[in-house]
């Protein structure tokens, strides 16, 4: 499938798993584990996050969208150095997502991405800093959510060798 595509389809199947453990008769006690599967590729066992009852050893719904904004800001961004000349020889991100209760529900109002970019010796710091924020611009996640993305990134020289 080509980029010039105008549209792309994303496909999942959920499996309420934790139905083996009872239905839901109480919300206190019900289990939320999941098994997400997408098309040629391993399955994720997710719940709830755990202020709302979940296993806190498995993934949930909040913390994959902070991961992936993280990771479709790392991508817009390595594609970008790639093009530019810019060599990154390491990426780590500390994202934060913040939740908040609104009138009815809560809802994402904040993600902070904290992105840690060692780069070559050779490689320009100011045009790697600023490439960050075309990332942004070109990341679709980031464009497909209606809270604020935020980046505060860190880039390192790393020695000549």
């Amino acid at each position: 499938m080509s980029p010039a595509v105008a549209e792309h389809k994303f496909e999942c199947h959920l499996t309420w798993t934790g139905a083996a453990k009872g239905p839901t008769e109480d919300y206190a006690t019900y289990s939320r584990e999941q098994r997400v599967e997408f098309p040629g590729k391993p399955p994720i066992m997710m719940t709830s996050a755990a202020v709302f009852r979940g296993d806190p050893a498995l993934a949930d719904p909040e913390d994959l969208l902070v991961a992936a904004l993280a990771s479709c800001h790392f991508l817009s961004y390595a594609a970008l150095c790639a093009r530019k000349g810019v060599r990154v020889t390491a990426y780590e991100d500390d994202a934060v997502g913040i939740m908040t209760r609104g009138a009815t529900t809560f809802h994402f109002t904040d993600v902070l991405l904290r992105p840690r970019v060692t780069i070559a010796s050779d490689s320009d710091a100011a045009l790697a800093r600023d490439l960050h924020h075309r990332a942004h611009e070109e990341c679709f996640i980031a464009a497909s959510v209606n809270f604020p993305v935020r980046h505060e990134p860190t880039i390192i020289v790393a020695a000549p060798v």
